[in-house]
């Protein structure tokens, strides 16, 4: 069955822009090789993380949402596992309402885009 997912991921500081951007391509990719149809992404930048996470106390964030079966899951997350640049991650599956108000800040945010 086909669900809708959000993923957010936070690599390693260390790592510079090229090896960032292959690094979420890497994962970009590993979903739409499994099938996956991504509707969102969002990449947030080098963070302030609220705890350090291997004496590291920033981390650059990327969130994607997309819809797959639920075994394109558990591939992405042992990628995640099996890359040393990720330091977390966090995979959850939509609900209505969730879906709902991502809907409703993409809007928002491609208006305030065009405004820009």
């Amino acid at each position: 069955m086909v669900r809708h997912y959000e993923t957010v991921f936070i690599l390693t500081p260390v790592l510079s822009d090229v090896q960032v951007k292959e690094a979420v391509k890497k994962f970009k990719d590993i979903l739409t090789d499994a099938g996956a149809k991504i509707e969102n992404e969002e990449h947030w930048g080098l963070k302030k993380l609220a705890y350090p996470i291997q004496k590291k106390s920033t981390g650059f964030y990327t969130l994607f949402q997309f819809e797959a079966e639920g075994s394109v899951i558990e591939k992405l997350e042992l990628e995640y596992r099996r890359d040393e640049r990720i330091i977390r991650f966090l995979s959850f599956r939509m609900d209505k309402y969730a879906l709902e108000y991502s809907v409703k800040r993409k809007i928002r945010l491609t208006d305030s885009k065009k405004e820009a």
